[in-house]
């Protein structure tokens, strides 16, 4: 019976199961693989290696059976085991290699860590983590190129809602006059402030909650971007009027809700934005259906990245052009100036920061967005504070801005910087496999 008792003392496990808490005592946390300890960079976390066994009585050190694993030193387990029981739930959920090594990515874990467990990139470490997952019954392997899948008539309806709603507003503005104006006016906003909700909530423009990666877990809460939202797309229609009206010494009474007021109203970039949600909407369906297609092809997080930055680029510049065709159209409808710098820049911003973060990137357009708005609003500031007694020197940075390029040159180039450091944060996000992975949420 003396022999009962090394039943119940740990082992290595000699399967490519699960490991259980006994098998997982082995596990000590300042060893590593080879290579990956310190005084090696950091590309990936340092995996546990077993502690060497305590030789038995005859002086014979166990050692399990050789499984479908890398070769062995010194008495160290498996490294791909080991990283899989880091990632456990992962590779437990996973549907198909690739959302593992989107996983892994996100992660830190890069095709140099993976040489590391011995494998030439992060892919095909993925695709051994896949195959050595224990699963319940024979279930039939997933195809390796998913169809890409179709727009839908429910979310494309809901990108033309906003336009429509922006388009009646205009006219009830044009036609109605004193409170009944007022009323329309609130009615409208409302009605495409709903409208808006509602087409960023389905379909391609609305945030997923991504299957992997610590992005997937951030705090919502902490990254509205609604009300700086807000604050632009009022800029855009009542700023560029107050900046004229404080350099000609004005204003001189409350907006009327006319271009030709005492505080002109621009309802012609707002319609264009408006009616910018049905291309954005598009562009951002082609990039997920187009990246996800470049994702079953590619075979090296390098080579993902060099296929899917032109293709945003494109996407971004299709949106432009779009964008720029709704301008004209919207300006000569109207019967406003066409405002291209102001309406260019603020809808690329509104797109690169939809973009990030429906792909779970949520903090960098916060910052962008918050910096874009406070020039705007510093901008107003410092030419009003530029009547106090001694302090033109304030206004004296605008005065130059508005004399070369106009009132537009201020949201011009707030809204212009601000989606240039969007679109170079998107170039190296976006192009990432763990920004792409597979979701149940149509797009």
């Amino acid at each position: 019976m003396s022999g009962l008792g090394e039943l119940d003392r740990p082992a290595t496990p000699a399967s490519p199961g699960a490991w259980d808490e006994r098998s997982g005592g082995w596990l000590v946390s300042e060893d590593t693989v080879p290579g990956a300890g310190a005084g090696s960079d950091s590309d990936g976390p340092a995996v546990p290696v077993a502690a060497e066994p305590p030789a038995s009585a005859s002086g014979v050190r166990p050692y399990p059976a050789a499984g479908p694993a890398a070769p062995r030193r010194g008495g160290a387990v498996d490294p791909v085991k080991a990283l899989m029981h880091r990632h456990r739930e992962l590779c437990e959920r996973a549907v198909d290699p690739l959302e593992i090594a989107a996983g892994l990515e996100a992660h830190g874990v890069t095709d140099r860590t993976a040489a590391r467990f011995r494998h030439r990139d992060v892919f095909s470490l993925a695709e051994e983590m896949y195959a050595r997952v224990p699963r319940d019954g024979d279930t039939p392997p997933r195809p390796e190129s998913a169809p890409a899948p179709r727009a839908r008539l429910d979310w494309a309806l809901l990108a033309l809602l906003p336009g429509a709603l922006t388009a009646a507003t205009v006219v009830g503005l044009r036609l109605t006059h004193g409170q009944a104006r007022v009323l329309a006016v609130a009615a409208g906003v409302l009605a495409v402030t709903l409208a808006l909700r509602a087409a960023l909530r389905r379909g391609p423009l609305s945030r997923r909650r991504l299957p992997s990666g610590p992005r997937g877990g951030s705090h919502p809460g902490r990254h509205h971007t609604g009300g700086w939202t807000c604050w632009l797309l009022a800029y855009a229609a009542l700023g560029d009027g107050l900046l004229r009206a404080a350099a000609d010494g004005g204003p001189d009474g409350l907006p009327t809700g006319t271009p030709d007021g005492p505080w002109p109203l621009a309802t012609a970039p707002l319609l264009t934005l408006a009616l910018a949600c049905v291309p954005a909407a598009w562009c951002a369906h082609l990039l997920a259906v187009r990246a996800r297609r470049r994702l079953d092809t590619s075979r090296g997080l390098d080579e993902f990245a060099a296929s899917v930055r032109p293709l945003l680029l494109s996407v971004f510049a299709l949106f432009l052009c779009a964008l720029a065709v709704l301008t004209g159209v919207c300006a000569a409808v109207l019967g406003e100036p066409a405002a291209y710098a102001g309406t260019l820049g603020l809808g690329a911003l509104l797109l690169l920061s939809r973009l990030l973060t429906v792909h779970g990137f949520t903090h960098a357009p916060v910052v962008v967005l918050r910096a874009a708005g406070g020039a705007e609003a510093i901008a107003l500031a410092t030419l009003l504070a530029g009547r106090l007694p001694r302090c033109g020197f304030l206004a004296a940075p605008v005065d130059a801005l508005m004399a070369a390029w106009g009132p537009a040159g201020v949201p011009a180039l707030a809204c212009g910087a601000a989606a240039l450091t969007l679109l170079i944060h998107a170039t190296r996000t976006l192009t990432r496999a763990s920004a792409h992975a597979r979701t149940d949420q149509p797009c």
